[in-house]
This record gives structure tokens, C-alpha cells and sequence, in this order.
């Protein structure tokens, strides 16, 4: 018989104590894979949208909420800022470019968002079919839009007002599809384009000519901000917030602070798999020492039989392993598919693609981890077989 077939028997010999030790290992295993396929996905999602953003500024409120509304579309806005007073902002010598947002429709679900062709060149979005928007009304499809809700070129819609259904806006003029964007994983995937203008056609004009209202009357949600210098991140943000009515919200500021906020809960996680691990090494311990006070004599009839000490150590050994490599791979199935369930929560919720099919090169390292533990685990059982002695063990017997 085989070294394996044999460690494996006898690991089935006491199935409960081999499946509490399987169990603890996969939790612990599984739980920090998920912490890790979950944070890796959010902050690539997270980073990948910032896009070099300097600044956003918005209506007094929340920097956070401006940051999440304006940028990740998945927050509300704080309110409205004069046009007026944002091209004002443009001409500072320390602006290098800006792109305003207009927000504050959406349909089934999904934002329509007022804004310029540069918001696309942002992100590097590149037009799969038709065109980017030009006339009131026309829209640009981020690639998941036009997937899920089925939309092509020449479709027409009412938006809803707010966020949610129910609310369209029948007496307006119809948006109409005259472009989709290819797929790239940043925020354009989710969002439906147009030009402020529409925006305006539906919420301030009520269907009448946007040009004939005064730009003192006209509004935006927010608008990013680029600057020629870091000095644009030492004077704006604090002249924007004392000086106007309006809040300057700093990108690279709010996400460590949300970072900070999301580590704190996720090392607590991580230090719970850690500990689910360490008490799963410990079952493994107590179960193949245990298992080997109940096969002394068994082992010794091995040694007569002319199994060599060496033979047993790897016996032991192999065991500690096998629990180790079963309890990864079961742990591994555990988080990837439980990731893949949590992704459609996650995706119906935010609007965000994620997978639970990617692999972190984190979990390979993880992987040897595992090893390590089983062979430390079962270190001190493999010894005492090693040391085996063949004529008090037959005596005893």
C-alpha cells in the first residue's frame, strides 16, 4: 500500500476529528481569500475611476458624498451649484482644465449623466458604435447600459426623475440612443451620456429652448477640476470652502479617509481567519496525536514488519498535509464561489462589475501558508512516531 493511500485511510479511520479540522482550515482559508478578492476588486474600481482628478467641487455638504456621488455614481448629490460661479472657477490661473456633471435623472436604474465629450476622453472611452451625443436629447451608452437593458442605436426613452422608477418624464421629449461605448471597466460602462443641455430641456426649462434661460439660472451638480500645479491643491480647496457657496472635496483626501474606515473593519476580519487558522492547527495537532497514542502498537508492528523510522515521520507528516491542501482547496471554492454570489448583490446594488473568477497572486502565497501549517501542525506527532520504540510498544501490547 501506497504512503498516501495509507495516510489518507488512516485519516478516515477518525472521520469527526478530520472534519472539524477541514471545516476551521477552509473557514480560515476562505475568509481572507474573500477579504482579499473583495478589496482587491474595490479598490481597482476605486482607482481606476480617480482618473487623476484633482478636485471636485459641489454644493455644500459631505466632501465624501461629493467624492461618491460625482466620481463612483454611487451617492446622491449634495444639491445644485450655480454655472456661474463654476466658470469662474475655470478662469483661475491655477485651473488647467475642468469638466462639469449635471445628474439627477436615471432610467431603470442607471444614471444620465450632463456632461462634455472630455469626460470620456477621461476615462479613455472609445466608441463601439454610432457616435458620442451632439443634439439635445442624444445619448451615449456606457457598455453595461446597453447590455443589460437591451438598448441599440435608434431606441428611444424617458428618464425618471431621481433615482428610481415610476417618476418619467412622458411629457418631455424622448432621449434617443445614437451611440455605445465599448467596454473598459471604468465608470463609463454604467452611465448614460448626454450633454447638460438635456439636462436642463427636463429640469429647468420644462421642455422649452435651454439657450433662452440666463446662465445666472443655470446649475450644475459638480465638476472636476485639473490643476496646472500642486499650488491648485494648497489654495483652491480652502478659498472654494471660506470664499463661496460652494465645497471643495479633495479625491486623494476622502479615499484614504474611506480607506482608513474600511481597513479598520477588514484587518478585524483578517485577524478572525488568522485566528479560525491558528485553531484549526491546533485541531489538526490534537487529532494526529491523538490518532497516534491509538496506533502506537500498530506502528510498531510496522517497524517489525520493516517500515523504517524515516517511513514513519513521512506517514505523519503526509497526514498534516493532506488536511492542509484539502482544507486550501476547500476554502478556495469557498470564497470564489462565494464571491460570485456576492457579485450580483453587489453589481444589482452599485451598479459595479464584480467576479468572484479572478485569482490573486496573494492566494498562491497563501497556498504555501497552508503547507506550512499542516507541516507544523504536524511536526511534534511525527517525531514521537519517529521515535517509536518497537519493545516497550509490543510489551504494552
Amino acid at each position: 500500500m501506497s504512503l498516501l493511500l495509507l495516510s489518507w485511510k488512516n485519516l478516515m479511520a477518525d472521520k469527526l476529528s478530520t472534519l472539524l479540522s477541514l471545516i476551521l482550515f477552509a473557514l480560515g482559508v476562505g475568509l481572507i481569500s474573500l477579504i482579499l478578492l473583495l478589496n482587491h476588486q474595490v479598490e481597482d474600481k476605486f482607482e481606476k475611476n480617480l482618473a487623476g482628478i484633482d478636485l471636485v467641487v459641489g454644493a455644500k455638504g459631505s466632501p465624501l458624498q461629493i467624492i461618491l456621488c460625482s466620481i463612483f455614481h454611487i451617492d446622491f448629490p449634495t444639491g445644485n451649484i450655480p454655472l456661474k460661479q463654476a466658470n469662474g472657477l475655470k478662469r483661475h490661473p491655477l485651473v488647467e482644465k475642468a469638466i462639469d456633471l449635471s445628474l439627477g435623472d436615471s432610467y431603470k436604474g442607471y444614471r444620465i449623466v450632463g456632461t462634455t465629450p472630455d469626460y470620456v476622453n477621461l476615462y479613455e472611452g472609445k466608441i463601439k458604435e454610432g457616435k458620442l451625443w451632439e443634439n439635445t436629447f442624444d445619448v451615449t451608452l456606457g457598455s453595461t447600459v446597453a447590455k443589460n437593458l437591451e438598448l441599440k442605436i435608434g431606441d428611444t426613452f424617458h428618464g425618471s426623475h431621481g433615482y428610481a422608477e415610476g417618476m418619467e418624464h412622458d411629457e418631455m421629449d424622448p432621449f434617443k440612443v445614437v451611440g455605445i461605448l465599448e467596454p473598459n471597466g471604468a465608470v463609463l460602462d454604467q452611465l448614460i451620456l448626454t450633454n447638460k443641455e438635456s439636462v436642463w430641456a427636463v429640469h429647468d426649462t420644462h421642455g422649452t429652448d435651454p439657450d433662452s434661460i440666463s446662465i445666472d439660472d443655470r446649475e450644475i451638480t459638480s465638476m472636476f477640476l485639473f490643476f496646472r500645479n500642486r499650488m491648485g491643491n494648497v489654495q483652491l480647496p480652502r478659498m472654494i470652502n471660506e470664499n463661496t457657496d460652494m465645497q471643495a472635496a479633495s479625491p486623494a483626501f476622502e479615499m484614504a479617509r474611506l480607506y482608513n474606515m474600511m481597513g479598520q473593519g477588514e484587518n478585524l476580519l483578517k485577524l478572525l481567519a488568522i485566528i479560525i487558522m491558528v485553531v484549526s492547527a491546533l485541531s489538526i495537532f490534537i487529532s494526529l496525536f491523538k490518532s497516534l497514542r491509538s496506533r502506537k502498537y500498530e506502528l510498531a508492528l510496522m517497524r517489525v514488519s520493516g517500515a523504517t523510522p524515516a517511513w514513519l515521520f513521512l506517514l505523519i507528516i503526509l497526514e498534516g498535509l493532506i488536511i492542509a491542501i484539502l482544507g486550501y482547496v476547500i476554502g478556495m471554492i469557498l470564497s470564489h464561489g462565494g464571491m460570485e454570489l456576492l457579485s450580483g448583490y453587489l453589481t444589482e446594488e452599485y451598479r459595479y462589475e464584480f467576479t468572484g473568477w479572478i485569482f490573486l497572486k496573494q492566494e498562491y502565497i497563501m497556498f504555501f501558508v497552508a503547507i506550512g501549517i499542516g507541516l507544523l501542525a504536524a511536526i511534534i506527532p511525527a517525531i514521537l512516531a519517529f521515535r517509536t520504540n518497537i519493545s516497550e510498544t509490543l510489551s504494552e501490547g
